[in-house]
C-alpha cells in the first residue's frame, strides 16, 4: 500500500482534543490512528463498549467524537454496530442515504477478550462489513486494573496481587487474534505502534476498506496499571515487538502473513523489567518467572512462523 504520509498527517482528527484519557496511555493514539485512516469524505458510525475511552470522551451532551457516535454497554458494542450497520445496508439499497459510511467498533480489552466475546464472535461469524478494533491495555484498567483473559501471566494487579503464595495472575494471555482467525473473516489484524507507524496504518486501512467483517487487535499500554512513566509509551511497544511478546501479524482471507521479523530477536526480561507490573518477577528466587514467560514466549512465535505462507 503506498500513502504519502505528510498528507495522512494533514487530515483533520476524527478524535478531537480535550479528552480525559491519561498522559501516556495508548488508547487515544490507537483511535485517533485508526480513524485517520478514513478516506477523505466517507463517515464514520462508532460504537463505543463501555471503558476507558467511553468515561473519559463522552460525558452527556459532549464528545471529543466527530463522527456518529453510540455508547455501547460494556457487553454489546459488537451487536450494536452489526444492526446499525444492517440498518445502514437497507436504507442504502432503498436510496434513502447516498452517503458512504464506514462501521468501526472500539472496545477494550475487557470488553473484548471478555465480556464483550458473544456479541464480538457473533458479528464476525455472520460477516458484517464493519471492523471491530480492541486497544488491548491488558487489564480492566477503568475499574482499578483487575485481571482479564488478556493479562499476561505473573502480571501484578489488584484481583490477582503478586505476594509471597501467588505471584500475580497465574493463567497466559488468551490469543484473541488468533481466535477470531478462526472465524474466517475477510481481515484480521495486530498491530500497535513502532517505527513511522506504517504497520498500524496500513493494517487500519485494510481493516476498513476491506469488505466484510474485519478486526485489529492493538496494543495500548497503560501507564496506570504497566507503572511505566508516561514518556515510556513507545519504548514500551517497541520492546513488545522486539521480544516477539506482540507480533506483527495478518490473516488476509486465511492466508497468514507475518510483517515483521526482529533482526536481533531481545531476551524478555527486556520487555518485562521496565513495567512495574512485573516487578517481582526480579527479586531473587523469581528467575524461574522470567524463564517460564520467554519459553511461552518462544513457543508462540515459532507456531507463528509455522504458520505463515509468507514474511516480509
Amino acid at each position: 500500500m503506498a500513502y504519502n504520509f505528510k498528507e495522512v498527517m494533514e487530515k483533520p482528527d476524527r478524535l478531537t482534543s480535550g479528552h480525559r484519557l491519561c498522559a501516556g496511555c495508548g488508547a487515544p493514539i490507537a483511535l485517533r490512528g485508526v480513524l485517520r485512516a478514513l478516506e477523505p469524505g466517507d463517515k464514520a458510525v462508532i460504537a463505543n463498549a463501555t471503558g476507558c475511552v467511553e468515561v473519559s470522551t463522552f460525558t452527556y451532551p459532549c464528545t471529543s467524537f466527530t463522527e456518529s457516535y453510540i455508547h455501547s454497554a460494556f457487553e454489546c458494542a459488537a451487536a450494536t454496530l452489526s444492526g446499525a450497520e444492517t440498518a445502514y445496508r437497507a436504507l442504502k439499497k432503498r436510496g434513502k442515504i447516498d452517503d458512504t459510511y464506514k462501521f468501526i467498533a472500539f472496545g477494550g480489552d475487557g470488553g473484548t477478550y471478555d465480556i464483550g466475546f458473544q456479541s464480538l464472535s457473533g458479528a464476525m461469524e455472520r460477516g458484517h462489513d464493519l471492523v471491530y478494533v480492541c486497544y488491548d491495555n491488558e487489564a480492566y484498567m477503568n475499574t482499578g486494573i483487575q485481571r482479564a483473559s488478556s493479562t499476561p501471566r505473573f502480571a501484578d494487579v489488584t484481583t490477582a496481587p503478586a505476594g509471597s503464595v501467588i505471584p500475580g495472575k497465574q493463567q497466559n494471555k488468551k490469543n484473541l487474534t488468533e481466535i477470531i482467525a478462526a472465524h474466517n473473516v475477510a481481515y484480521v489484524g495486530q498491530t500497535t505502534f513502532i517505527g513511522n507507524f506504517s504497520d498500524f496504518y496500513e493494517k487500519a486501512h485494510k481493516a476498513i476498506y476491506t469488505p466484510g467483517a474485519a478486526f485489529l487487535n492493538v496494543m495500548a499500554p497503560c501507564p496506570r496499571g504497566w507503572r511505566y512513566p508516561a514518556e515510556k509509551l513507545m519504548e514500551m511497544t517497541k520492546l513488545a515487538v522486539e521480544t516477539c511478546v506482540w507480533p506483527l501479524y495478518e490473516v488476509i482471507d486465511g492466508k497468514w502473513i507475518v510483517n515483521y521479523i526482529p533482526k536481533d530477536k531481545k531476551p524478555v526480561e527486556e520487555y518485562l523489567k521496565p513495567q512495574g507490573r512485573f516487578a517481582h518477577m526480579f527479586k531473587p528466587g523469581n528467575e524461574w518467572m522470567i524463564e517460564a514467560v520467554q519459553k511461552e514466549v518462544d513457543r508462540n512465535w515459532e507456531a507463528l512462523l509455522t504458520k505463515a505462507d509468507s514474511t516480509k
